[in-house]
């Protein structure tokens, strides 16, 4: 079972040539010629490229440094927020999620400009969940004080692990003491929600090790965790060291075993297991991220930011000088709408991958048009490896270790 973020099927519709930037998007008009089309954006994900060092397992447009032209890069972040402002409904924006490469890599002063332009598509009230992603090493007090005034609530710290070794063969470059470090500044500071992110199956680790990991972790008090199994994402270092027979994966087995403890010792601990690769507890799920697993529509903003508005899947420009050298809204690339087949088998990929599953009323009403994906629905009843819990479809516990069978059948 591994985390991995899916892959476009051959049946989208590709819209690039006639979307140029991301306001053609959101005026658009006529069916297949834009994006919204009366779509309502409740999200935006916000994308800052800046990374200290690029992580050997990370497959993520970032950049290493380039301190020289973080300045620019927030002049045109403001400038493409002023661009869509106008587009944004802000009593609908609900959630922000700013991430990257590393945000807090900016100066404070950058940061705060960053996250207030965020801000301000939002209503009076504010945002009910704003996200910042964090490494442990870049938080310190003037950081952490710039995310509150920015009225960030919400931090999502990349620990991976507390084992030097298991980070040094992730290419992470951290001291595992930054990060109870970056967990006080950010509390003191007044953050309230905290989440940890850890990856399990790094070549060379044991049952042992994983242990240890989590109850570091816990004993942080964390409201969030996510675990993720260990993905060799094509053209990364990683995958290029394991082709060439430098890493080898660890046992099937062994992972297996990891993410039955990390379920195990995280109930014990009081985290509701909510979807397959994250843990929070009673009321901490990342609002934000429920948006991604239900298909709702959010707004991207920054270089290779991706975005989603009724379906249709879309991605800003990648390259940072491009990005930098055009003004207002961003150009967008790779603009695609799925057909209706593969849309519903992403549906049920995406609302499975929640542990509460997906009710019944959604999934009739799927499938009374598309009886060979309800064929599949019914053998896969039959085999156990779905299951009715209450009124709703869901993965059966014994069955989440076989879950991409599961939902690559339905895709």
């Amino acid at each position: 079972m591994k985390a991995g973020r899916g892959s476009r099927g051959r049946t989208y519709t590709r819209l690039v040539d006639r979307t140029r930037t991301t306001l053609d998007v959101l005026d658009a008009s006529s069916p297949g010629e834009g994006l919204l089309d009366g779509a309502r954006p409740e999200s935006i994900y916000a994308h800052v490229p800046f990374c200290v060092h690029k992580c050997h397992y990370c497959d993520f447009y970032s950049l290493v440094d380039h301190r020289g032209r973080m300045p620019a890069f927030v002049d045109r972040f403001e400038d493409e927020v002023r661009a869509i402002a106008s587009r944004i409904d802000p009593s609908r924006l609900r959630t922000a999620f700013v991430g990257g490469g590393t945000p807090t890599m900016l100066e404070p002063p950058q940061l705060e400009r960053v996250l207030r332009a965020v801000g301000s598509l939002a209503s009076d009230r504010g945002l009910e969940e704003f996200t910042v992603e964090a490494n442990p090493e870049t938080v310190d007090a003037a950081t952490a004080e710039a995310l509150v005034r920015s009225g960030v609530d919400r931090v999502s710290i990349g620990c991976q692990s507390f084992d030097p070794r298991h980070l040094a063969t992730l290419e992470r470059r951290h001291d595992p003491a930054s990060v109870p470090r970056a967990v006080e500044r950010l509390r003191h500071a007044g953050i309230g929600r905290l989440s940890l992110d850890l990856i399990f199956g790094v070549p060379g680790s044991t049952l042992e090790d994983w242990e240890r990991d989590l109850d570091q972790a816990i004993a942080l008090e964390p409201d969030h965790l996510s675990c993720y199994g260990l993905v060799f994402e094509d053209g990364t270092p990683l995958a290029e060291r394991r082709r060439l027979g430098r890493i080898e994966p660890i046992d099937d087995a062994v992972e297996a075993a990891m993410y039955d403890l990390a379920r195990r010792r995280l109930a014990e601990a009081g985290f509701d297991h909510y979807e397959v690769s994250n843990w929070a507890r009673p009321g901490e799920e990342c609002r934000h991220n429920l948006v991604y697993w239900t298909l709702g529509d959010w707004v991207a903003v920054g270089p290779a930011a991706a975005g989603n508005l009724r379906d249709t899947r879309y991605r800003n420009r990648p390259r940072l000088d491009d990005w930098l050298e055009s003004t207002g809204a961003s150009r967008v690339v790779d603009v695609e709408r799925p057909s209706p087949s593969i849309a519903c088998g992403e549906w049920f990929m995406l609302g499975l991958r929640l542990r509460a599953g997906i009710p019944r009323a959604a999934v009739e009403s799927r499938l009374a048009s598309d009886p060979r994906r309800a064929a599949i629905v019914d053998d896969l009843l039959g085999r156990g490896d779905l299951e009715w819990r209450g009124s709703s479809l869901r993965i059966p516990d014994s069955r989440i270790m076989t879950s991409d069978g599961i939902l690559g059948r339905l895709v």
